[in-house]
């Protein structure tokens, strides 16, 4: 998908506005695990997850290849939103975000901090999106679909620091959402020329990306049901299965339940906190842990934006009600 050359550009254009994120071997998960542990930090960086590194990106692009566009729209369940928020409004742009009804409290609070017009409409992500891309032209501004080749040029630049600081690594897990995430690290992956097996993983409540890959065609389900708000997709995204269906070893299943013990886990051994989605790939190692006992394993924390309500009913053994 991308040149080495391509990535390091990228990562030239993302580290002018933030430093690398660190990956640490953490002793307590590999005591827990046995097997060796590496977590990929992204909930350090500057909007506690991931995407920033895809807003960076884009809005350098779309300044360069759309000048006229006075801003952008976009739907979120609020990492993507955020991230382009930061970026448009420092390019001097408006910035429209689209979220479903009942999103969370904090991650909204969070991109209208950064600048964001947030508008919401519909039950799920997939309805904010269709009504986002319906009343872009009425407003006059450029559409951030949620998988662009901008935006995982953007966010694979943490697969890059990963895979440059440890290229031995045998096995990594990362969620799947729309899919900017792992096409990342599988275009990192591949630029690099590593053997690294990439698993993806999806809540058990939200599954198209794992039923589409096995059916080698899009599958779109009724509901996207789970806590982890990241990986809440119903609705799969075409150009992300022809990255991520052949290029993962497996995708895996997490319920609710295991994605609220991982993140339970990480504050404890840890003491660093995850959302749903950030704690999904830790999860799948849990699941998979005799399947990895004694290699070495990446897991992704993409992010770490959970409403305090919802950390508190995790930290005292339950489970978010959605």
């Amino acid at each position: 998908m991308f040149t080495a050359d391509e990535l390091q550009a990228a990562a030239g254009l993302v580290h002018r506005q933030m430093a690398p994120t660190p990956q640490y071997a953490w002793p307590q998960l590999c005591q827990r695990l046995g097997c060796e542990v590496v977590v990929k930090h992204e909930n350090h960086g500057p909007t506690g997850a991931f995407k920033v590194r895809g807003g960076i990106t884009f809005i350098d692009w779309l300044r360069r290849t759309h000048p006229e566009a006075p801003g952008v729209i976009t739907a979120t369940r609020g990492n993507h939103g955020q991230s382009q928020a930061r970026a448009a409004r420092a390019a001097g742009l408006r910035a429209v975000v689209y979220v479903p009804h009942g999103n969370s409290v904090e991650k909204n609070a969070a991109m209208r901090a950064f600048g964001a017009e947030l508008v919401e409409h519909g039950d799920d992500f997939d309805a904010a999106r269709e009504e986002a891309f319906r009343v872009a032209e009425a407003e006059g501004l450029f559409i951030v679909p949620p998988f662009h080749r901008e935006l995982v040029r953007g966010v694979a630049t943490y697969a890059l620091e990963l895979f440059t600081a440890r290229p031995d690594l045998d096995t990594v897990y990362v969620p799947i959402g729309c899919g900017s995430g792992i096409c990342g690290v599988i275009a990192a992956r591949d630029a690099l020329g590593l053997s690294t097996e990439v698993v993806g993983v999806v809540s058990e409540g939200a599954q198209t990306a794992k039923l589409s890959a096995e059916a080698d065609r899009l599958v779109a389900t009724d509901s996207a049901r789970t806590f982890a708000d990241g990986m809440a997709v119903r609705v799969p995204v075409q150009e992300a299965l022809d990255i991520y269906g052949p290029g993962t070893a497996r995708i895996v299943t997490v319920s609710d339940a295991e994605v609220a013990e991982a993140i339970r886990v990480y504050y404890r051994d840890i003491h660093n906190l995850a959302e749903g989605a950030g704690a999904a790939a830790l999860a799948a190692l849990m699941q998979e842990r005799e399947r990895q006992r004694g290699r070495k394993a990446g897991v992704i924390l993409c992010g770490g934006n959970i409403d305090t309500a919802w950390f508190l009913t995790v930290m005292q053994g339950g489970v978010p009600e959605v």
